[in-house]
């Protein structure tokens, strides 16, 4: 059974820097291109960051410069480095994984940010 388990979230003011951690198991962590999407309420989800298996990395213009994603195949973790948070960061943050047409999503893990 694949599950993606998200950590890290919370409340955070303006300005300050939340870590995200996504603990993978039940797959092949090597073979998946991982990455991170966010949903703010009344939104549609929004790709936030990606990297492939080989390490290359994408960020949604709006976070870039201010966020980091890695991995750690050895942990079969994906993490997401928040820096300079604003309230527009605001959402359930979700974990996913994906290779070919297999796709698996975390629960999602709550990153408030007050102004």
């Amino acid at each position: 059974q694949v599950q993606l388990v998200e950590s890290g979230g919370g409340l955070v003011q303006a300005g300050g820097s939340l870590r995200l951690s996504c603990a993978a198991s039940g797959l092949t962590f090597s073979r998946y291109g991982m990455g991170w999407f966010r949903q703010a309420p009344g939104q549609e989800r929004e790709l936030v960051a990606r990297i492939s298996i080989g390490g290359s990395t994408n960020y949604a213009d709006s976070v870039k410069g201010r966020f980091t994603i890695s991995r750690n195949s050895a942990k079969s973790t994906v993490s997401l480095q928040m820096n300079s948070l604003k309230p527009e960061d605001m959402g359930v943050y979700y974990c996913y994984g994906k290779v070919l047409s297999d796709n698996y999503w975390g629960q999602g893990t709550q990153v408030t940010v007050s102004s």
